[in-house]
């Protein structure tokens, strides 16, 4: 993981400030508190997130690109400009069928 941090009170483009590698996943840290945490991710063709189980609801929002994401088995095409959020307890996973860029943010308040 990268130890990037973002200048706060200064505009940013997010979709500018992580490039593809590949055969990589890059995830640049953006905010992290305890009560959760933004991230900014490219995947490469082919790669992924293997599928897990969070106790927390995590927004997903397509910078760039086409993302598949898989909620309790239910496939999700989410492209540019659009979002889901991923439930709490949900199994799920992230593929990248093609390059894409995105925004995650996990909101830990509200749970034990």
């Amino acid at each position: 993981m990268n130890n990037f941090e973002i200048r706060k009170a200064e505009p940013i483009i997010l979709v500018e400030i992580i490039e593809y590698e590949p055969h990589s996943i890059i995830i640049k840290t953006i905010l992290k508190k305890s009560s959760g945490n933004v991230t900014v991710l490219s995947f490469d063709d082919g790669e992924g997130l293997v599928e897990k189980t969070i106790p927390f609801d995590t927004f997903v929002q397509i910078i760039e690109g086409r993302a598949e994401i898989v909620i309790d088995s239910k496939i999700f095409i989410i492209e540019t400009g659009s979002s889901i959020v991923i439930p709490a307890h949900s199994s799920h996973c992230i593929k990248a069928n093609e390059n894409f860029k995105m925004i995650s943010t996990i909101i830990k308040d509200g749970y034990s």
